[in-house]
């Protein structure tokens, strides 16, 4: 079966198996098959036709991948994984029945209209487009819903954004679940709505907006905070780049000391990288500086690392979406932590029900509310 997938993004990898320390699902496994390598074995098989599009390992191994693409930036070959694997679900999904739990998502953002309705009735940032507005906040789909404080902190850090309530839905869901194309079109038509450069609050939504719309109009919170303070002549914070796999500060048990009072000390602060945001834009830079400068920032081990949410992954596959998470779980309650910061919607929802379920004392916040709060 030939067609699935570009031949020259699909014949780029030279099976060099740098990738395999990167990729979350190898490390839970070992096997082969699931690494970002032996996937592309499998897409190729797949193109050749040694393998049927029926056969179970094909099925499995495209569903059981996070699509965090760890893989690209340690790649040699610049292999484009992200988007062979929407090729590849394009594929396969279309042409099987969907999960049923997963098709109303994607029914509530596939029209703006629905996208507006979602957040009627939560108190998420509205104002206006002036005339000389040259920058929007793009408020996003289930953030709006589940975390409307977001979008209200983001504009009270950038009062000088507008954020139009009557805006849809950027195509990330759909780019990731078999729908790459509905996923292009519903991109274009944001882009068309929301005029000059759109800033967003989720890391998802940047990496699908600026692969469509070009990276020129897409800025997440962080890079336009950071760019206005330098602009305004605000030197950076002292903060050394830290080496992957850095060691988080070891702490006792929160259980052997007293908690701390409000307001008493500076909050000890970690952060949870957007997997598309650092890996697809190479934006990681910037919310450590913000938040080196609203407390005592500690570097986790797995916090270049996916969380597990991976966009509808945790909706779709929450045993093994749990098991990705129990690393970072066991690492911020060794390092005792006020807050974990997110920068993306599914990572705060993934780290909310986490830490809820471990009953940790570590408050989730979005870094708009974290640089709001302080």
């Amino acid at each position: 079966m030939t067609g699935v997938f570009t031949p020259e993004l699909l014949h780029r990898c030279i099976s060099c198996g740098f990738c395999l320390p990167a990729c979350p699902t190898y490390e839970l496994t070992s096997v082969e098959t699931s690494s970002p390598r032996g996937r592309i074995n499998l897409m190729r098989a797949l193109e050749t036709g040694e393998l049927p599009e029926d056969d179970p390992t094909v099925g499995e191994e495209s569903s059981f991948c996070l699509g965090c693409r760890a893989c690209e930036p340690v790649c040699p070959a610049g292999v484009q994984y992200g988007a062979l694997l929407e090729q590849w679900r394009d594929h396969l999904w279309q042409r099987r029945r969907r999960a049923r739990r997963l098709a109303p998502l994607l029914w509530a953002v596939n029209r703006r209209s629905r996208v507006r309705a979602l957040g009627l009735a939560r108190r998420h940032a509205r104002r206006r487009a002036t005339g000389d507005t040259s920058a929007q906040l793009m408020l996003g789909c289930f953030e709006r819903v589940l975390y409307p404080a977001v979008s209200r902190s983001a504009l009270a850090l950038a009062p000088e954004l507008a954020a139009p309530a009557a805006q849809g839905c950027c195509g990330a869901l759909h780019a990731h679940n078999g729908e790459s194309a509905r996923g292009r079109r519903l991109a274009v038509e944001l882009g068309e709505a929301l005029g000059g450069t759109i800033v967003t609050t989720a890391g998802g939504c940047a990496a699908h907006l600026a692969a469509v719309l070009g990276p020129e109009r897409v800025r997440v919170l962080s890079q336009w905070l950071v760019a206005r303070g330098r602009d305004a002549g605000r030197p950076a914070p002292t903060l050394p780049e830290p080496p992957l796999g850095a060691l988080a500060v070891p702490r006792a048990p929160a259980a052997k000391r007293k908690p701390r009072a409000s307001g008493a000390e500076r909050l000890r602060i970690g952060l949870q990288d957007s997997c598309h945001l650092r890996n697809g834009l190479d934006v990681w830079r910037e919310p450590r500086e913000l938040l080196a400068s609203a407390g005592d920032y500690v570097e986790l081990p797995s916090a270049s690392a996916c969380c597990g949410a991976a966009g509808t992954y945790a909706i779709l596959r929450p045993a093994d979406s749990a098991r990705v998470l129990e690393r970072h779980l066991d690492e911020i309650e060794r390092a005792d932590l006020d807050v974990i910061a997110v920068v993306n919607p599914g990572c705060y929802r993934q780290l909310e029900q986490g830490i809820r379920r471990r009953r940790l004392r570590t408050r989730v916040m979005h870094l708009a509310e974290v640089l709001a709060s302080r």
